[in-house]
């Protein structure tokens, strides 16, 4: 497939935050590869961009899975040759107001393994091909509750998760400096999502808006930063 801009892959694409921000970003000029665990909800998310006109494609990528990331690439290399944004923002939320030591430890693992080690597997296999092109732009979508002053009492699986997805960040932009290639993470905020649920403050466009700028950031812009509404907070 020929395209004319870059080409982005959103993660956890079919609903909520990461449906708006490949929408924003399709706006841009830029292809979206919407990935989704459930084709068939894809497929409705991917109809409902294409009603508008938008450059986008489906592949269907369940995060947790070992192989996913290495098929994701294969496939954006044969058919783009190229990938120049990366926004990890599938995610899951299992223990919402529960004790960390009342939580079964196989709450723990899922919840590392969709929120940090999917965009770890990400990271890990489609930076090289951004180093290859000269051009990367990654954006890790983490929490206020990833925050350190948010390590209180209560939901700490997600909070523990997203805590790791921070320090990934951290780490992967130190390890990258020197490069075109910036990695930061974004706080969306309290979100009307099916996980932030209908009493949240902010509208999935609200909340894409500061990730879609972190995704095009010019090459003055920050890396290995927490973001939220484009402004850098404290971890």
């Amino acid at each position: 497939m020929v395209v004319s801009g870059q080409v982005a892959v959103v993660t956890g694409a079919n609903r909520g935050i990461g449906l708006e921000v490949s929408r924003q970003l399709a706006e841009r000029n830029v292809h979206v590869v919407l990935t989704s665990r459930d084709k068939t909800k894809g497929q409705q998310a991917l109809n409902h961009l294409l009603d508008r006109s938008l450059s986008v494609s489906l592949f269907q990528l369940d995060v947790t899975n070992s192989d996913a990331a290495t098929r994701l690439c294969g496939h954006l290399v044969k058919t783009f040759g190229r990938v120049d944004i990366l926004v990890n923002n599938a995610a899951i939320y299992l223990d919402e107001g529960d004790k960390l030591l009342d939580i079964p430890l196989e709450t723990l693992r899922n919840s590392f393994d969709a929120n940090f080690f999917g965009a770890y597997s990400l990271c890990k296999t489609l930076i090289p091909v951004m180093k290859k092109n000269g051009y990367g732009r990654v954006v890790n979508v983490s929490s206020g509750y990833g925050a350190m002053d948010a390590m209180n009492a209560r939901t700490g699986a997600y909070k523990l998760s997203k805590l790791a997805l921070n320090g990934l960040t951290q780490i992967l932009a130190s390890e990258l400096k020197g490069t075109n290639i910036k990695v930061n993470a974004v706080d969306p905020g309290w979100v009307r999502t099916e996980m932030g649920g209908p009493s949240a403050t902010r509208s999935p466009q609200e909340a894409a808006r500061g990730i879609v700028w972190a995704a095009t950031l010019d090459a003055d812009g920050p890396t290995g930063k927490f973001l939220r509404d484009t402004k850098i907070v404290a971890w």
